[in-house]
């Protein structure tokens, strides 16, 4: 069954449900299980997925490193680790997300698939729908960057920009794929969010954190994410659930904004603007169940500036890893609570890179370049 992450009220499996009739989104229940032998995350911890993962339409999804960050560790007196999502077939952690999505449009019968992104989800949903062979529509916002469009180019899916506010094309999408027979994959819906706990499952493989620390902008990831530990609690594989935390650029942070002020409901951001595109959503459709995952946890949220995300950029190509500015707002975020001690010294604190800088290299200021000659 599918449930309402607010009201309780379940639906069917069998019919392509997405949101409660209160808007709020829906969830599958909690899986317990105990993981297994295999090569791939999909197969070592099968029992905490729906249905049985066809491994054969894989690009390679999940098996990411956890990869311990010299420099910033010091730096910051914690045990860093870095879940590079980066490295993910087409570069963010989208991937996942759309591997199990694309087998709940298969279960249900589609042929037709779409996503409204900005670019990472985008991308994703191109590849994996001409490699599942389905028709795949992508809805993007107008103003998207001439490089992201580009990397759509080679996957024979129809692009439509669409004018208008993000946030509300979300809602629009949903309502055309169901007069259209397209199974929109967006960022919360159910399924995806699924694909997304494989990251939790990963982790506790290597370290039991005391921290997770989650780019956000719809709120899928996060609510994957938690849901995986939840998961692994409930199994007994854990004692104890990590702190986890919420990051938002301060240029568009709906859900933190509503935290810090106690309100039980985000509120449109009103003219966001932000270098970290990737979660720059002014009306996310998972907000308000991530505020309410944050109050029952207690969670912590922290928004960064654009000065800030860049810093922690440039800190992170020191490891050795190009993040898009989005993905660097974690690092951002954690010399944060280390300066006012929220964090304390020595704690084991994973940080979600979700996307390569690949993706945003019109960000990106050349470097300067010498001319010389070799000689003998």
């Amino acid at each position: 069954m599918l449930k309402c992450t607010r009201c309780g009220r379940e639906y069917p499996l069998d019919e392509p449900y997405q949101r409660c009739e209160c808007g709020e989104p829906l969830e599958l229940e909690l899986f317990k299980g105990l993981p297994g032998i295999g090569r791939r995350v999909w197969e070592r911890f099968s029992q905490f997925f729906p249905f049985e993962l066809d491994l054969e339409l894989s690009l390679g999804e999940g098996d990411t490193p956890l990869t311990k960050a010299k420099h910033l560790s010091k730096e910051l007196g914690v045990r860093l680790y870095l879940k590079n999502e980066t490295l993910n077939p087409t570069w963010s952690f989208k991937d996942r997300g759309t591997f199990v999505g694309i087998h709940r449009a298969l279960e249900l019968g589609f042929k037709r698939i779409g996503t409204v992104s900005t670019g990472n989800m985008a991308a994703s949903v191109a590849a994996y729908g001409a490699r599942f062979g389905f028709e795949t529509f992508i809805l993007l916002p107008s103003n998207i960057a001439e490089e992201k469009l580009k990397a759509l180019a080679l996957y024979g899916a129809k692009i439509i920009k669409v004018r208008g506010d993000y946030g509300e094309l979300y809602y629009k999408s949903l309502e055309f794929g169901r007069d259209r027979g397209i199974y929109f994959i967006n960022s919360d819906d159910p399924f995806r969010v699924e694909g997304y706990k494989s990251i939790s499952f990963e982790i506790i493989e290597d370290v039991t954190p005391d921290y997770v620390l989650i780019p956000t902008s719809s709120g899928g990831l996060f609510r994957g994410i938690v849901k995986g530990f939840l998961e692994l609690k409930e199994s007994e594989l854990i004692e104890e659930l990590p702190k986890f935390v919420v990051i938002q650029a301060e240029g568009c942070s709906p859900i933190c904004s509503a935290f810090y002020e106690e309100r039980q409901k985000i509120e449109r951001f009103e003219n966001p603007h932000t270098i970290a595109h990737a979660i720059e959503n002014p009306y996310p459709p998972s907000g308000n169940a991530v505020l309410r995952l944050l109050r029952k946890l207690e969670g912590l949220c922290v928004s960064v500036d654009d000065k800030e995300i860049l810093s922690a950029q440039r800190a992170l190509g020191e490891e050795g890893i190009f993040v898009q500015p989005a993905s660097a707002t974690s690092i951002a975020a954690l010399k944060k609570l280390r300066e006012n001690g929220t964090v304390e010294k020595g704690a084991k604190v994973v940080s979600i890179l979700t996307g390569s800088g690949i993706k945003t290299l019109h960000q990106v200021k050349a470097p300067n370049v010498e001319d010389g000659e070799l000689s003998e």
